[in-house]
């Protein structure tokens, strides 16, 4: 399903269209790309294509090795994967994901979400320009496509599988092994593994000023990020350049891995990140649970005094996979950045461990006990230590996948405790009654959530006690298989309740690489300051505020066909 470009006025009684009085372009100056197939299409990249014509005309074994040298030595300048511009397809790039083999190597897989379909691996073994230690994968790409992606090398004995069914069983207990690119520095933490993930984005992708790979330079790392090539060789500009066919104006951001402001991280004041561990007694057992708080937000006062009023008190957001986050992430140097150019206010963050896959399984997703914990445990606990909002509008619920699933559950079911709420590519497969650990990432029809919504009293904006139904964000990704759809149909019942929904539709898949950026956008949006606010359309300061649109990702970002990621 292609984003769509138009906007929505939040009042469900007004049919106005917007699109004609909103620059769709926004003022970072980004093409609109949303009308063209985003879909990823095998091809042959130019210079791959190039090489291969040369290897042939070779007039002997040391030509062709002399060839192949200073092709691995562009790449190591440039970086891969290879991003090169499509004569015939200006609004695509053609991207390469290399490997460099030996004797022994057999077969070499790409895991890349939203490219990789997981059910049908084979599609996603590089190929081997003969007579080199080259293996090679090329797709076209639409030019705003961000993702992470792994590659592993097949080194077994043995016969290679010729019957589909086996191979594919062999291709997934290779994925097991897989990690980073060498030759791509940008990276992003796996999840549930001690490794790292490689990052690309693609000249049109948002941009994310105020996230960047903490661990791009770290030991080992040695090498550019992707890189940008003509068919004739590497960009004059450098790694990472815009391809000049796109028309993209410099937009003042700078891109993933610097601040908007330009000043190191070392120089601002740094807030402070504690790890707590609380006795959750409506889970049955401890859980800990990260706690952000900006710079010189400790020691406050608790209680608050005669005629003190909320604004004084630190805006709320209560973020799942806190140890994701926190632990492996490094959220504090995004959230740093953020208050320190102005562009989100102080604010703390509770965000509580996942434990581990099956814990989080168990737990998250539409479970009244963990809404509970976080409702009546985790913010109580906080608010009697530091200085926290009270008001629910100033209160923001996140997370993603059976977080998202989770956040939503929250807001639509405890409003008075959590007005806002970002979603990103939520678990709407989820419902009461899966067994422990199942998936259902295509289930079709009206997600579960979706009529749980429509019998809710509470979800007008006159609700119970006056209290105003939550504010909702989606973030969803085009490679995400049925979830655009599920959102379309929650979206439509929140909408018709009364709640203000906004989505960014962005082009990508379930991926971290993406959701870093889409978060700090959200929270901008929901509780920014106005200074610098997100690019986007309707991006505005505070909760209540400005139009919500549903707007593809055409801006910043701040932070950082069938389904091609995780579930979860």
């Amino acid at each position: 399903m292609a984003p769509t470009s138009a906007t929505d006025s939040t009042d469900p009684t007004d049919s106005t269209d917007l699109t004609d009085s909103i620059d769709l372009f926004g003022p970072t100056g980004l093409p609109d790309l949303t009308g063209l197939d985003a879909t990823p299409r095998p091809v042959t990249g130019p210079r791959v294509a190039r090489l291969a014509r040369q290897l042939q005309s070779a007039r002997d074994a040391a030509a062709r090795d002399a060839l192949t040298e200073a092709f691995w030595a562009e790449a190591a300048r440039s970086g891969t994967p290879l991003v090169e511009e499509l004569d015939d397809a200006p609004g695509h790039r053609a991207v390469t994901f290399l490997w460099r083999g030996h004797r022994a190597t057999r077969r070499v897989l790409l895991l890349a979400r939203g490219v990789t379909d997981r059910d049908r691996l084979a599609d996603s073994l590089l190929h081997h320009l003969p007579g080199t230690d080259i293996w090679y994968l090329g797709h076209r790409l639409r030019a705003d496509h961000r993702g992470s992606y792994r590659m592993v090398a097949d080194i077994s004995a043995g016969a290679v599988p010729v019957d589909p069914a086996l191979l594919q069983r062999r291709l997934l207990a290779l994925r097991a092994h897989a990690g980073a690119d060498p030759l791509n520095r940008d990276r992003v933490p796996a999840r549930w593994r001690d490794a790292e993930d490689s990052v690309f984005a693609l000249p049109a992708a948002p941009p994310q000023p105020w996230t960047g790979s903490p661990h791009a330079d770290g030991p080992g790392s040695g090498a550019p990020s992707a890189g940008v090539l003509s068919a004739e060789g590497p960009s004059p500009d450098g790694p990472g350049s815009g391809a000049p066919s796109l028309d993209v104006p410099p937009s003042g951001s700078p891109p993933s891995g610097g601040r908007r402001s330009g000043v190191p991280l070392d120089v601002i004041p740094r807030g402070t990140v504690e790890r707590h561990t609380l006795a959750a007694g409506v889970l049955g057992a401890e859980r800990d649970v990260w706690v952000y708080l900006p710079p010189d937000a400790v020691p406050y006062r608790p209680t608050r005094g005669p005629g003190e009023r909320d604004g004084h008190r630190l805006p709320l957001l209560v973020l799942c996979d806190g140890d994701m986050w926190f632990g492996r992430l490094g959220l504090r140097d995004t959230v740093d950045a953020l208050i320190a150019d102005g562009v989100l206010p102080p604010l703390a963050v509770l965000a509580p461990d996942a434990v581990g896959t099956a814990t989080r399984r168990l737990e998250l997703g539409g479970r009244e006990s963990y809404v509970s914990f976080l409702a009546d445990e985790v913010v109580p606990w906080a608010s009697a230590r530091w200085p926290l909002t009270g008001r629910p509008e100033r209160t923001v619920v996140a997370g993603q996948g059976l977080g998202g699933m989770t956040a939503l559950y929250a807001g639509l079911t405890r409003p008075e405790r959590f007005g806002a709420v970002v979603a990103q590519s939520p678990s709407l497969w989820w419902r009461p009654g899966l067994e422990p650990g199942t998936v259902a990432p295509d289930a079709v029809g009206t997600p579960w959530l979706a009529t749980l919504a429509a019998g809710l009293r509470d979800g007008l904006p006159s609700g119970r006690d006056g209290v105003r139904g939550a504010v909702v964000h989606f973030d969803v990704g085009l490679h995400e298989g049925a979830l655009a759809e599920h959102t379309e149909a929650l979206r439509a019942v929140l909408r018709a309740r009364g709640h203000r929904v906004t989505r960014t539709v962005h082009n990508g898949g379930h991926d971290y690489a993406c959701w870093r950026g889409l978060l700090v956008d959200a929270l901008v949006k929901l509780v920014g300051t106005g200074a610098g606010a997100s690019s986007r359309p309707g991006a505005g300061a505070g909760i209540g505020t400005g139009t919500a649109l549903d707007v593809a990702a055409a801006g910043s970002q701040g932070g950082s066909g069938p389904a091609r990621g995780s579930a979860g």
